[in-house]
């Protein structure tokens, strides 16, 4: 988990071709060149949606936990105008939109999925399709998320809005060497990215390509069983040079983490949230609570290793799971703010909403899971005032569930019809 091998840039990709090298590397050339076939188009605001009325059905406002019977949903221009109750929206709905018929099912916002990996337009639909129409990503090898972000802009439908983190900053970059030009000079480090110099350089690049957040680690990975996952790889200095550098830069920092030690560390570096986490302890959570730092767990991907054909990997997932949870709970009871990511990386994109299950077969109230995957995670990403609720002002992107998520939220792992932008996907 955490990036899987991708085909690198063509060698003659300069800066001024980022967004076709990126888009070429997650096949989204086409279909960007279909969107804007002339300058004026390109010139449109890329962000536009469909209009549509969202008929009937039960709506859940995350935030509060209202539930209102016999609701309606209007959207302009992928733009929530009014949602509420039949007689108060009657007034507002649009005669010519199309109309979804919900009656009988249950609405929602649109799920955020706050840590995956998006290398190509076929993963990054896909994630829409399972509900995930916005996300946060947990690094590419060679800026594809870039190319997402871009493309989902463009074409909404194609792709969940993104936050792009770019290249992984971590001590061996492997191929991800050829991701820039700029970053040639560090092949040359026997110790690989390990001085202050080599940490700054890298989110330098990462910045000058323009992320949303820089992704970073403090120990191996456990999805490979030659790693250790409670080998810590960076210190607290080299984590707070890379924390500084990003914030010089206006971004924060999540980490990829596992054992305690390096869990406490990254916090106290200062990074914006800690990934996967399974031994953080109660020292470190009180101390994410006290900073604001949040929690994304990926029980998902790490329930996944349960079924490795691997032994390591499946032993390594039957220990760490039900430790990861009890940290979950644990953060819940303590304030620590989670947020939902399933970690789906080569190609397999799992559901947001098994990590949504997952959160709440760790103890959480079914709200507060659904909260993780909604309010909770737009706050982290930023986006507190545009996703995470159906309100006017609000995207217009959308669930309908055959079910009452409050009594199962394994409804959310498969949505009757899911809503971006204000289009109805198929």
């Amino acid at each position: 988990m955490c990036v899987e091998p991708a085909p690198p840039p063509s060698s003659r990709l300069t800066r001024r071709g980022v967004i076709a090298g990126a888009a070429a590397l997650a096949g989204t050339s086409a279909l960007l060149a279909t969107a804007t076939p002339d300058a004026a188009a390109a010139r449109r605001d890329l962000s536009s949606g469909g209009d549509l009325v969202v008929d009937g059905g039960t709506l859940l406002d995350p935030a509060t936990g209202d539930v209102i019977e016999d609701a309606v949903v209007v959207i302009r221009g992928g733009v929530v105008r009014a949602a509420g109750s039949r007689e108060r929206i009657a007034a507002h709905v649009l005669t010519d939109a199309p109309v979804l018929q919900a009656h009988g099912r249950w609405i929602l916002p649109g799920l955020v999925d706050a840590h995956i990996h998006l290398n190509t337009v076929a993963e990054a639909r896909d994630a829409v399709l399972r509900g995930a129409t916005t996300a946060r990503s947990g690094s590419t090898n060679f800026y594809q998320d870039i190319a997402v972000r871009e493309l989902a802009r463009r074409m909404p439908q194609q792709a969940p809005r993104l936050r792009a983190a770019g290249i992984f900053v971590t001590p061996d970059l492997g191929d991800t060497i050829l991701a820039d030009p700029e970053l040639a000079p560090l092949a040359r480090l026997r110790d690989g990215v390990r001085s202050a110099e080599a940490l700054r350089r890298v989110v330098e690049v990462n910045l000058a390509r323009g992320v949303d957040a820089i992704k970073t680690r403090v120990n191996e990975r456990a999805g490979l069983p030659e790693q250790d996952p409670l080998v810590q790889v960076y210190t607290y200095e080299q984590l707070s040079t890379i924390v500084a550098a990003a914030r010089r830069g206006g971004k924060s920092v999540l980490c990829h983490s596992y054992s305690e030690k390096g869990c406490h560390d990254a916090v106290r570096a200062g990074i914006r949230s800690l990934e996967h986490g399974a031994f953080v302890g109660e020292h470190t959570l009180h101390e994410m609570r006290r900073r604001g730092t949040y929690f994304t767990p990926t029980l998902t991907a790490i329930a996944g290793l349960v079924d490795s054909s691997d032994p390591i990997l499946a032993e390594r997932g039957r220990t760490y799971l039900p430790v990861l949870k009890q940290a979950v709970l644990a953060a819940h009871e303590l304030g620590v703010q989670l947020a939902a990511g399933t970690d789906s990386s080569g190609g397999k994109v799992q559901p947001i909403g098994r990590e949504v299950e997952l959160m709440r077969a760790a103890g959480l109230p079914a709200l507060d899971a659904i909260r993780t995957a909604t309010t909770g995670a737009a706050k982290l990403l930023g986006l507190e005032g545009t996703i995470g609720r159906l309100r006017p002002g609000f995207t217009g992107d959308m669930l309908v569930l055959d079910g009452d998520p409050l009594a199962d939220v394994t409804v959310l792992k498969k949505p009757a019809r899911v809503v971006r932008a204000g289009v109805a996907l198929q």
